[in-house]
């Protein structure tokens, strides 16, 4: 069916519309307004055409044209609500950073800085100084570098002391690294041989003493972050490897994927090795992530011998994986939480989602469950329950942490019911991230740190299922 021609011909045109619209215009300009007008006209026309009666008043367009545009603001970065119950969660942006290193970052952001200015000799300053000797201080190594994270860390190393030349790794360390990025690819683009020693579940020092040629740069050990061999296994420790390294004249490096740099089981979390220890028994250069056990912003770090640091720095592929001032100015303010380790778990974010009493978890999930109840319709029934949380991000992968969560289930039992709940929560105005399991969407409290809010968009969540 056809729409009558006169009624399209009635239809403002895009100058009346604009008249009519100068708040949208003052928001998102001229040029993007005329466009959102001139297109929303033509699905009018086609609706028209259809044998269909759309709203084509002043007030209607306007309304349509700013709701689309308001949706185009939304696209980016944004603040979601981490009940996932893993408290590193890769695609959630890992570590939160402290108010300090959120305010430095910032104010790097916002004015003119000394990142590669030396304030004391009026010269061109190095921007690694902003945080080289922090991290000297804090693993015991001679120097340090920061590049963009810890594969290109791996891969800058690799690059400087063994392209063209090889590496013996032990089979049972040959990782994926998330994203579907594996150590020997990671090794393969950095221009060096690969030399698997071993087998997946042993290897001893002799595999890697027959491995060793003329051709051998440096010996490297990956230490398994993500995963862990049970069993009939057998593995060299760093300090050995060390020695053999160095009965050779070879450098030794260890790939520590995420850096912890305190004790982790004095704060009753499960063990992990420190970057200190290795720098103590000999490695010559390390490489970890500043924001995942470490709790800093994305970034690799390298620490180790200084006449090793210093050719690494002088790679025309460090000015490429180099760090800008906001990522330095953040990190900075977390390696100096670290100089008073007994506070770490009151100010270092990370430390302290993993250190919440469960006892604690438990009361706000008691609490928060019986506000949430109150606003879900009859499909649905909620519960606290205890639960598990994981510390995410390839850290600790067989480890979990005892937590609770408000546990929501559908009466019909349709998994549908859940994965609309999930997603009316996350088209909240501060995106609420659960997980379903077992039949069951899980909100796991661990990370819940700021209830408040939570619970002010609870009344859209009510009237968004309501629909």
């Amino acid at each position: 069916m056809t729409g009558d021609p006169d009624i399209r011909s009635e239809l403002p045109s895009v100058d009346r519309v604009l008249q009519s619209s100068q708040d949208l215009v003052s928001r998102w300009g001229h040029k993007l307004v005329s466009e959102a007008i001139r297109e929303h006209l033509c699905d009018i026309r086609e609706s028209i055409n259809a044998g269909q009666s759309p709203d084509w008043s002043i007030l209607a367009i306007h309304s349509a044209i700013s709701t689309q545009l308001s949706a185009g603001d939304a696209v980016g970065i944004r603040p979601v609500i981490n009940l996932s119950g893993v408290v590193l969660h890769t695609n959630l942006g890992r570590a939160c950073l402290p108010a300090a290193a959120a305010e430095a970052a910032c104010q790097a952001a916002m004015f003119p800085n000394n990142l590669e200015y030396d304030l004391e000799t009026g010269q061109r300053g190095n921007r690694d100084s902003h945080v080289e000797s922090l991290i000297c201080e804090l693993t015991g190594s001679e120097a340090a570098t920061v590049v963009n994270n810890n594969a290109a860390a791996v891969g800058l190393v690799l690059s400087t002391l063994a392209r063209g030349l090889e590496v013996p790794v032990s089979r049972g360390e040959l990782v994926e690294i998330g994203g579907s990025f594996r150590v020997p690819e990671v090794m393969e683009s950095s221009g060096c041989t690969l030399v698997e020693v071993g087998a997946t579940n042993r290897t001893h020092l002799k595999d890697y003493r027959s491995a060793i040629s003329s051709k051998t740069a440096l010996l490297m050990k990956v230490h398994t972050s993500n995963y862990r061999l049970e069993g009939f296994t057998k593995s060299v420790d760093e300090k050995t490897l060390a020695e053999l390294a160095h009965e050779h004249g070879l450098p030794c490096m260890v790939d520590l994927g995420s850096g912890c740099l305190v004790d982790f089981t004095a704060l009753g979390l499960p063990g992990e090795p420190l970057a200190s220890d290795y720098i103590a028994n000999g490695i010559d250069l390390i490489t970890f992530s500043g924001d995942k056990l470490l709790g800093g912003p994305q970034c690799g770090i390298i620490a180790g011998k200084k006449s090793l640091i210093e050719r690494i720095c002088k790679n025309p592929l460090k000015r490429a994986l180099r760090v800008d001032s906001m990522i330095l100015a953040a990190l900075s303010e977390v390696l100096k939480l670290y100089r008073n380790p007994d506070k770490l778990t009151e100010t270092l974010p990370t430390l302290r989602q993993l250190t919440r009493p469960a006892a604690q978890i438990e009361a706000q999930a008691v609490r928060l469950c019986a506000e949430l109840a109150s606003h879900l319709p009859p499909p649905f029934r909620a519960s606290a329950t205890p639960c598990l949380s994981q510390i995410g991000s390839g850290a600790l992968p067989v480890e979990t942490i005892p937590s609770f969560a408000i546990a929501i289930e559908s009466v019909e039992g349709r998994d549908s019911d859940l994965r609309r709940l999930a997603t009316e929560l996350r088209k909240l105005p501060r995106p609420v991230i659960g997980r379903v399991h077992d039949g069951r969407l899980l909100l796991d409290l661990r990370c819940m740190d700021c209830e408040s809010l939570f619970l002010q968009q609870l009344p859209q969540l009510r009237d968004a299922l309501a629909c």
